[in-house]
């Protein structure tokens, strides 16, 4: 048979990673004649060939894209006749459905790393050198197609040699948007070397990077990072560091082979590592936990730095607690007492980005916070969703998604909705998926908690809303990762959730699919004395369980928990206690965790979430094999008796021990009664111990990868309910 024309459409992340100048190479490797160039739906080539020449070029396609590319689907049919007489890449067109997806920010790559140290490159020690294959992607896009005009870079005009790379297929920086060099790119305000110096000299330094701006000091300078703690305001919350290389990395932790792979990955996230007993870094950094947060240099300017520094340097987030990363010096003026100098560039970041977080935990990796080099990206899913639909997240840790067709687009993570400053950073991110996609919603899903300022914002902006409990999410949003469109036993451990029943869940057993749930089991309720300010202190919750258990009496007992209160504190809650004021129910294992806690003087008022886990995790024995009474009756977990035996347990080390095994068999137990694939999911599950010791219990488990197991994968879950009217 003859040659036809074909039009080809290929969809995913195949735009701004050298998608094109690949097709170029392939057809002209396979002397075909045609053109190709982006589209809103991806990349789009018409094509002269035979049959079996187009299914060559289909399969080459495929097998051979480049390494950053994501090809969800490849289409193609006869087009009318054309006749082309070489093969050409075109403009990109801008009409129709926007469907092509945005690629993330990524680390510099090797070849661009070799150049930048290479005194005969134009671009040595260029501190934003970059090619097709690595940098800035999602930080720097106003809308698609992914093109220079519709970028931060379209303020840089190219030069001559530039302009030349720029414009020719062959070259490896052949449409690479966020190319400059010394002459005609992006500059730096400070000199490395004076960054590197103020940095000797125990300053803090305000440095722009990718998707915000970091606070950065000498991570082995104890006066630096007390300096750092007290300006932020920050007084034991542990501090990422950043590292010069993998060596030097694993000088300071621990690293398996999964780990060192993560920490080298394009991706470059922090990683929760097994901290080395003798360091040289500051005790401070990570005060009573023998975890330590680590990732590599991801820009050129990083590794300038770190290149000339020679030692670790705490890099955190820019920002005041619980507000978004500072993107712009004019927000930074809020930080203007915790730093003491600023390295600055002039390339506008568009969409702020914060610095994901992960861990592996029994060759699994647990995702904490999902952001750069993760997101945004998509989730292919299990079925074709009916309508368009917005998802809106939780309160805590928002995410927000977008879904059309079979595609879930998902934001990177935004932070925790308490602050009108993070309100309008969560409706910034709500506008920038809609214009990029030219995306308007036929439904708006939400949680179910009328509290919760996106359940608000849902009700104030939108005619259509859906809501969808906390809980099903956190255990939909790991269904459809894994495109499970079965039923399946979830065990959903988390700090709150608004219940059916209006009250605070937490401890959750649900037999779910896509179109519903039903409660199979739950922790009994009891109360959180003061409400929202229980959530901070343990010894609040604790109080409430000695109340249940022992009445009265407890103003008599002695206990760390006890202990923490002054005497007319425990007389005024135990009113309160008795008469239900200000005590909402809870079902929470989140804060059944905050009452062992407490209970072992571990932990009795939290300076940021999830401390007290955190804390419990480093008491953990596992040669206590032990475990304390629950009763099991009506769907309800009494865990009483298990509180009354921590209460009498001398030795601290034994009843957090024994807590984690009594958690992990009642899982078991319960599994064991229903023939379901398990799938766990909320925040509890981010507890390094917690997760090990069921994954060595039922390693066949279903976690979420790609989504946290926080709030942070509720917007996904919402988004596949099916049970919309």
């Amino acid at each position: 048979m003859g040659k036809r024309t074909y039009t080809i459409k290929v969809a995913g992340t195949v735009q701004g990673v050298g998608f094109r100048p690949f097709v170029y190479q392939l057809a002209e490797k396979l002397s075909l004649c045609g053109v190709v160039s982006n589209g809103v739906s991806g990349v789009e080539i018409e094509l002269n060939a035979t049959p079996k020449q187009l299914d060559l070029f289909v399969l080459k396609l495929r097998n051979e894209a480049p390494p950053l590319s994501q090809i969800d689907d490849i289409y193609h049919n006869v087009s009318e006749p054309k006749i082309f007489d070489s093969f050409s890449i075109i403009q990109s067109c801008n009409k129709g459905k926007r469907t092509t997806l945005m690629a993330p920010d990524i680390a510099i790559c090797k070849e661009c790393e070799q150049e930048l140290f290479d005194p005969n490159n134009r671009r040595f020690h260029h501190p934003f050198i970059t090619c097709t294959n690595c940098g800035v992607r999602y930080s720097i896009i106003k809308t698609l197609p992914y093109d220079r005009e519709n970028s931060s870079m379209s303020d840089f005009k190219m030069c001559k040699e530039c302009n030349e790379e720029y414009t020719n297929p062959s070259n490896r920086r052949y449409h690479a948007q966020p190319i400059g060099c010394h002459n005609c790119g992006p500059k730096l305000t400070m000199a490395v070397d004076e960054a590197v110096q103020h940095l000797s000299n125990g300053k803090i330094l305000a440095i722009k990077g990718v998707g915000g701006y970091h606070l950065v000091c000498d991570a082995t300078n104890d006066e630096a990072v007390k300096k750092m703690r007290e300006r932020k305001k920050r007084p034991s919350k542990p501090y990422a560091l950043m590292i010069r290389d993998i060596n030097k990395a694993k000088d300071l932790a621990i690293i398996s082979k999964k780990e060192e792979h993560i920490l080298l990955s394009k991706e470059r996230p922090i990683v929760l590592l097994k901290m080395k007993k003798e360091i040289n870094v500051s005790k401070k950094v990570a005060p009573n936990i023998t975890k330590i947060g680590l990732f590599l240099p991801y820009t050129p300017l990083h590794l300038l730095l770190l290149e000339k520094f020679q030692k670790p340097i705490v890099a955190t987030s820019a920002n005041i607690t619980d507000e978004p990363i500072c993107t712009t010096l004019e927000s930074l003026k809020k930080l203007e007492g915790v730093y003491d100098y600023i390295l600055d560039h002039d390339r506008e970041i568009i969409n702020g980005c914060d610095d994901s977080v992960l861990m592996i935990v029994k060759e699994q990796t647990i995702m904490i916070r999902r952001a750069r080099g993760f997101a945004p990206a998509s989730i292919r899913l299990p079925f074709k969703l009916s309508n368009k639909v917005l998802a809106l997240g939780a309160n805590q840790k928002s995410t927000i998604a977008i879904g059309f067709d079979k595609e879930v687009i998902l934001s990177p993570h935004i932070g925790d909705l308490d602050t009108l400053e993070l309100l309008e950073y969560f409706e910034k991110n709500i506008q920038t998926l809609k214009r990029v996609y030219d995306f308007n919603p036929d439904i708006v899903a939400c949680d179910k908690h009328p509290n919760y300022e996106s359940t608000k914002y849902a009700l104030s902006h939108y005619p259509k809303i859906k809501t969808v409990q906390h809980h099903y999410a956190h255990i939909l949003g790991v269904m459809a990762e894994k495109q499970l469109n079965t039923k399946v036993l979830g065990v959903s451990f988390d700090g709150t959730g608004y219940g059916d029943d209006g009250n605070l869940w937490g401890g959750e057993f649900l037999i779910c699919d896509f179109k519903g749930y039903e409660r199979v089991a739950h922790m009994s309720y009891f109360k959180l004395l003061g409400g929202a300010k229980a959530i901070k202190e343990p010894k609040r919750v604790a109080l409430s369980l000695l109340f249940d258990l022992y009445g009265k009496k407890v103003l008599d007992m002695q206990n760390p928990t006890i202990q923490a209160f002054s005497q007319l504190e425990l007389n005024r809650y135990f009113i309160a206690w008795e008469k239900g004021l200000n005590s909402p129910l809870s079902s929470s294992i989140g804060r059944i965790f905050d009452a062992v806690a407490s209970l072992t003087g571990v932990c009795q008022v939290m300076s940021f979430e999830g401390e007290s886990g955190m804390l419990l995790e480093e008491l953990y024995d596992s040669n206590v094999c032990e475990r304390y009474h629950l009763a099991y009756d009506n769907k309800c977990i009494d865990f009483l008796p298990m509180i009354k035996e921590i209460f009498l347990e001398n030795d601290k080390k034994v009843a957090v021990s024994k807590f984690f095994n009594t958690l992990v068999d009642m899982i078991f137990t319960i599994h064991k009664q229903y023939d379901l694939p398990l799938v766990l999911s909320g925040g509890v599950f981010q507890n390094r111990v917690l997760l090990e010791l069921v994954l060595e219990k039922i390693p066949d488990a279903i976690l979420p990868n790609e989504i946290p197991p926080n709030d942070g994968g509720i917007a996904l879950g919402q988004l596949v309910a099916q049970n919309y009217l």
